[in-house]
């Protein structure tokens, strides 16, 4: 029988709580997003019912319909999907955390809306860690250049960075790619000011969430050990 979404959400706690003893952390350093994509809002709200608060999805469309659906204040949303200009629009009345912000028309554009409603927005530099061709994000080398230009934004406020790692069979495959983006974010930490405040490495998912987190990792991206597997139209 398949455990319930309160029972996984505890036993991912619970993998969040030892990999953080191992690595000698905090557990409450760790921010757990849940990644609800696919997944319809009842099993969004049995999630916060649980105590969970934080919530991503990876498609604009759908984050703008589960924002709708669910009018819960107590909630924070994330996007972690793949970035456009016209997606923006859809995100800034409500969304909390945009993840996935590789280039300065991405900043700009946040800021052009969100000043309309006077709303600040979260969002972290993604950083393409894997190097793989098909997956956004930014080259570390220009991670510098887009801080700079944030420092000066009033409406967009970049809290670190974030990457997603190669789909390995083994979590020790990419420990490589963690150590990375850790190396990125402590490399840029001279550049905090103005709306530059780098406090949040995002990396780690249900796979390789313990190797993430023994390599610094503050916020880890969870869907499938949460929510089962997704549904695919």
């Amino acid at each position: 029988m398949s455990r319930s979404i309160a029972e996984n959400l505890k036993q991912i706690q619970s993998r969040i709580q030892t990999a953080c003893e191992k690595a000698g952390r905090d557990p409450s350093e760790v921010m757990l997003v849940a990644i609800s994509k696919t997944k319809p809002g009842s099993d969004i709200l049995e999630a916060l019912e649980s105590g969970q608060i934080h919530f991503g999805e990876n498609r604009a469309r759908e984050l703008q319909q589960k924002m709708d659906e669910i009018s819960r204040d107590e909630i924070v949303w994330h996007f972690v999907g793949p970035m456009q200009t016209n997606k923006i629009k859809y995100m800034v009345e409500r969304v909390d955390w945009i993840q996935s912000i590789y280039k300065r028309k991405y900043l700009n554009e946040i800021e052009k809306r969100a000043s309309k409603i006077g709303r600040v927005i979260n969002t972290l530099i993604q950083v393409n860690i894997s190097r793989e061709d098909q997956k956004q994000g930014c080259d570390p080398e220009n991670v510098p250049g887009l801080l700079k230009h944030a420092q000066s934004l009033e409406y967009v406020r970049v809290c670190g960075l974030m990457g997603m790692a190669t789909y390995a069979a083994e979590p020790e495959e990419v420990r490589k790619e963690f150590q990375l983006l850790k190396q990125t974010f402590d490399e840029n930490q001279h550049l905090n000011g103005g709306s530059v405040k780098l406090d949040h490495v995002s990396m780690g998912m249900t796979n390789d969430l313990e190797v993430a987190i023994e390599e610094g990792s503050t916020m880890v991206r969870v869907g499938t050990a949460i929510f089962g597997e997704r549904n695919y139209e």
